[in-house]
C-alpha cells in the first residue's frame, strides 16, 4: 500500500465522473467516504465501491460512512432499516446497563451486516462526545448520554459489535466535541473549559477507547490546552493530549478540511493537519477545486501512519454470522428496542 496518499475523500454523486475517476486513479488516495448523496440502489453503491478499489488498486481499500442511526444515517430505508439515535440506545441503557451495552453492540453488529455486503467496511462510529448543558445540538442526541462513563460503556460496545461484523470504527470526535457552543461545519467552536475539567470529563472515554484502531479529530479549540490551534491542527494537543494523555495510538484522521471551522486554503487546512500529527486528512464534500489541492500537497502514507493504516486494515476480516443468524439478530434488537421505547 506504499502508492497510498494520506487522504480520504468523497464523491459528488452516485458514480465517479470522469475527473473523478482520473483523480483517483492518479493519487490513490487511501480512503473513499460515501454520504447521502452517493447513495442511490444497493447494486449502484456496489458498484461505487467496488469501482473505487479498482482504481487506487487496493482490495482492502476502506470505504467510509456515518452510519450512526437517527439523524445521522446516511443510508436509510428501504436498503436499511431505520435505527434509532445513541441517545434513545442511551435509555435503555439509563434502565438497564447490561441491556444497553447490548443493544449498541447489536446494533453495530447489524450496521456491518447492513454495510460489508455494499463494499462499505469503515462506520464513522461511535461517537464517544459528552454532551454538557447549553452545548451547541450538533452533537445533541447523537450522544449516548451525558456522563463520561455511560458514553465510554456504549461507545465500546458499538465499536466492538462493528470489529466482530467485520467493519472498522471510528472512535470521535477526539479529544471531545461535546461542549461546543457552535456547529464547527459553520463556526469554529472556542472551549475555555479548565484543562482538569477536560480530563475529568471530555477525554475519558477516549482513554477508555484507546486502543481502537482509528480516531477522527475535533475541529474544536481549548484554549486550556492552544488558544490558537483547534485540535486538529494543534500539534500540542495531538502530541501531548491525544497521543500522551489519552494514549491514543491508532490512525488518526482529520474531521472534515471542508468544513468552516478551519481557516486558509486548502493547501493550508491539509499540510497544518499533517503537521500537527494527523495521518490522514479527510474530505468529504466532492468538490473537486477543493479536492485536487489537498490531492497536490498530501504525502504518500509512510513511516507511522502507514504502519497504523495497516494495522488497522489487518483488523478486516469476514464475518462468521450466516444470514438468518442476521435475521434472527435483527429480530432480537428489534423487540428489545420495542420493549424499552
Amino acid at each position: 500500500m506504499t502508492d497510498a496518499k494520506a487522504m480520504i475523500a468523497g464523491c459528488a454523486t452516485i458514480a465517479f465522473t470522469p475527473e473523478e475517476i482520473a483523480m483517483f486513479a492518479e493519487h490513490k488516495p487511501w480512503g473513499l467516504i460515501l454520504f447521502a448523496r452517493n447513495i442511490g440502489t444497493a447494486d449502484e453503491i456496489r458498484a461505487l465501491t467496488a469501482h473505487f478499489r479498482e482504481l487506487v488498486g487496493r482490495e482492502n481499500a476502506p470505504v467510509f460512512i456515518d452510519q450512526e442511526g437517527g439523524r445521522v444515517q446516511r443510508i436509510k430505508a428501504p436498503i436499511t432499516q431505520n435505527y434509532p439515535s445513541g441517545a434513545a440506545l442511551g435509555e435503555i441503557y439509563k434502565k438497564d446497563k447490561n441491556e444497553g451495552m447490548r443493544v449498541a453492540r447489536m446494533m453495530s453488529k447489524l450496521h456491518a451486516a447492513d454495510l460489508l455486503p455494499l463494499g462499505i467496511n469503515a462506520d464513522c462510529l461511535p461517537v464517544l462526545d459528552v454532551p454538557v448543558e447549553g452545548s451547541h445540538d450538533v452533537i445533541g442526541n447523537r450522544a449516548y448520554g451525558h456522563t463520561p462513563q455511560a458514553v465510554a460503556d456504549m461507545g465500546l460496545a458499538a465499536a466492538e459489535g462493528l470489529l466482530e461484523g467485520g467493519v472498522l470504527p471510528v472512535i470521535k470526535h477526539i479529544p471531545g466535541h461535546g461542549r461546543a457552543l457552535v456547529d464547527s461545519h459553520k463556526d469554529l467552536p472556542i472551549v475555555d473549559t479548565s484543562a482538569a475539567t477536560l480530563r475529568a470529563h471530555d477525554f475519558e472515554p477516549f482513554k477508555q477507547l484507546k486502543d481502537m484502531p482509528m480516531a477522527m479529530t475535533a475541529h474544536v479549540i481549548y484554549t486550556a490546552l492552544d488558544a490558537k490551534a483547534p485540535a486538529t491542527t494543534s500539534k500540542y494537543v495531538i502530541e501531548t493530549i491525544i497521543r500522551g494523555e489519552i494514549g491514543f495510538n491508532g490512525l488518526l484522521m482529520t474531521d472534515d478540511l471542508s468544513m468552516h471551522a478551519l481557516s486558509g486554503d486548502f493547501c493550508d487546512r491539509a499540510q497544518a493537519s499533517f503537521a500537527a500529527g494527523c495521518d490522514v486528512v479527510l474530505h468529504c464534500n466532492g468538490a473537486m477545486h477543493e479536492m485536487l489541492p489537498v490531492c497536490e500537497v498530501t504525502p504518500t502514507l509512510s513511516g507511522r501512519s502507514l504502519d497504523r493504516a495497516n494495522a488497522a486494515t489487518n483488523l478486516l476480516k469476514a464475518p462468521q454470522s450466516a444470514a438468518q443468524e442476521t435475521a434472527a439478530l435483527r429480530e432480537e434488537f428489534n423487540a428489545l428496542v420495542s420493549a424499552f421505547a
